[in-house]
């Protein structure tokens, strides 16, 4: 277990690494700030001034080993719309309204292919299977913007049932998640129906038949925790991407997280910002992705030979 640790260790070390290195490169690429940090107005001269003192003038290899010497140090550089703020801070402030609508999106999104799959499963009512796939497919066919705008229409401006922007009110968060859930409901629905249907073919589910166990009861504590395996998987790589897609429900529901954030700092070009916010989402997602690895180590001692 110790060497299945570290090797997923090192791999978490190695993508964080390669995430600042794209961050910075990106970031050069789109250019200098200047012309959008000073009026039009501003000269040739003023426009040099200040790339001198944003370090652009540099070679890039100088400023790329500034940028990672800092970053080792814990100095991610201030913004540059927010004079004297450090960027690495408002990513943090904004970091847990993102983690509340992405964690409580993936919450209900596991939720629903759970219980959905298990209701046609022990109920044996195959049919329903079909509806549910098929409806859960169409949900995927249409643009998270386009959803979340319906349910605006729906459940705020036609019924008046829920608030359609983000605020003090609990219930704000509801219409986002389930704009998210949604949208995984038919991701893990298929994987765990598909796993449902293998493990059910397996020797160890006839010799429990065999005991005269109720078909309830081997699909619960039988089957189930290893069909749950695959779906552990990619729930985690889910979970650690979602962060770093929740810009369009977030800008839709005016929800004030992350990704929200992050894209107004892509049109202002606050590169500091924008490579916190980088660093952020994949710290997030190699420590989720780290722990579903160990926990699919403990719970399936096959994978730490891998």
């Amino acid at each position: 277990m110790a060497a299945y640790l570290l090797r997923r260790l090192l791999q978490a070390v190695i993508t964080v690494f390669v995430v600042i290195t794209l961050a910075f490169g990106l970031g050069r690429l789109t250019g200098s700030p200047a012309a959008t940090l000073l009026p039009e107005t501003a000269s040739q001269a003023d426009v040099a001034a200040l790339n001198a003192k944003l370090g652009f003038d540099k070679p890039l290899l100088t400023q790329y080993l500034d940028y990672l010497g800092g970053v080792l140090t814990g100095d991610f550089g201030d913004s540059y719309r927010q004079d004297g703020t450090s960027s690495m801070t408002i990513v943090l402030q904004r970091l847990p309204a993102s983690l509340q609508l992405g964690t409580a999106g993936f919450l209900l999104g596991v939720a629903l292919a759970l219980f959905a799959v298990l209701a046609v499963h022990l109920s044996g009512f195959w049919s329903l299977r079909g509806v549910l796939l098929g409806v859960g497919a169409g949900r995927l066919a249409v643009p998270d913007f386009l959803f979340g705008l319906l349910l605006v229409l729906v459940f705020s401006v036609t019924l008046g049932w829920l608030p359609s922007l983000a605020g003090a009110n609990p219930l704000s968060i509801v219409m986002p998640a389930v704009t998210i859930a949604t949208a995984q409901f038919v991701v893990y629905a298929r994987l765990l129906d598909n796993s449902l249907t293998t493990e059910s073919s397996q020797d160890y589910v006839r010799t429990a038949y065999a005991r005269g166990e109720r078909r309830s009861t081997v699909i619960v504590r039988e089957i189930l925790p290893n069909a749950l395996l695959p779906v552990l998987t990619v729930s985690g790589i889910n979970f650690g991407t979602l962060l770093g897609g929740l810009v369009i429900v977030e800008t839709v529901f005016a929800w004030p997280g992350l990704g929200q954030l992050m894209l107004g700092s892509v049109f202002s070009r606050d590169f500091p910002v924008v490579q916190s916010g980088l660093i952020v989402i994949a710290a997030i997602f190699v420590l989720v992705n780290l722990a579903v690895d160990l926990l699919y180590g403990f719970v399936d001692p096959r994978a730490r030979v891998r």
